[in-house]
């Protein structure tokens, strides 16, 4: 039986700054929490129905059980209809950006706020085999549950950092690819082996402080009426042709 001390800790991580405090984060669902379990992600803990004890992996002895009811996790879940599974997971130690350390294409995200955005963000980027993204300070937190949920996992193996991307961009050498309303069709564009590509949102577009950066503009054409993409389709089409090209 869960104690309300630990049913007060685990909603409290919903939240960012009780997350920041206790340097935790929520993940749900065996699938999930497997991906997290063989990445260099520390699990903390472990809660889940009894009938799901059984096809835990092998390498949860490492981790605290705790064998709960359906109700103790409807209180502690953050979706509506629980996946009978939740772990408590370490947030790493903040790393700092070093170029010299990334290699291909570096996805950046310029004020990305909706966290099912984020999320089927980061899961096409593992899809696409892109591993370094950088977002903006004002980015949704990576952490957040609905993020964490829409990644299905591929947070485990996709390397998120934040950063003043004014900074990181103005020292680069490096070309900045940037998606705009005007520039360059996308499927005329020639990438380069390493450089930058940034996305903003879809209702401000890339910040003005960011824009002037941008060495080389693209466009996605389309023939529609639609005034913008969503910025995790955009990710997804640019990610596409960039592979594409890239093992012709």
């Amino acid at each position: 039986m869960l104690s309300k001390s630990q049913i007060s800790l685990i909603k409290s991580l919903q939240q960012k700054k009780f997350r920041k405090e206790h340097q935790l984060f929520i993940v749900e669902g065996l699938k999930a929490i497997t991906e997290f379990l063989n990445s260099s992600y520390t699990i903390q803990s472990v809660y889940c129905l009894t009938d799901i004890i059984p096809k835990l992996p092998i390498l949860f002895h490492k981790q605290k059980v705790f064998e709960v009811t359906l109700n103790e996790l409807e209180k502690i879940s953050a979706l509506q209809t629980p996946q009978g599974i939740l772990a408590l997971v370490e947030i790493p130690n903040n790393e700092t950006f070093s170029e010299d350390k990334v290699n291909g294409i570096i996805l950046v995200l310029d004020g990305v706020q909706d966290p099912g955005n984020l999320g089927t963000i980061i899961r096409t980027a593992d899809w696409f085999g892109f591993i370094d993204i950088i977002c903006s300070e004002n980015t949704v937190d990576i952490y957040n549950p609905k993020v964490i949920q829409a990644t299905m996992g591929s947070l485990a193996r996709v390397k998120v950092i934040y950063a003043n991307l004014e900074t990181v961009l103005k020292q680069s050498k490096l070309p900045k690819y940037g998606t705009l309303l005007n520039g360059e069709n996308l499927f005329n564009a020639t990438w380069p082996s390493k450089g930058y590509l940034l996305f903003g949102t879809e209702g401000k577009g890339i910040s003005d402080d960011v824009l002037p950066l941008i060495t080389h503009p693209i466009t996605i054409p389309g023939n529609g009426k639609a005034e913008s993409l969503n910025v995790a389709i955009s990710v997804g089409i640019c990610c596409a042709d960039i592979k594409r090209k890239i093992l012709k």
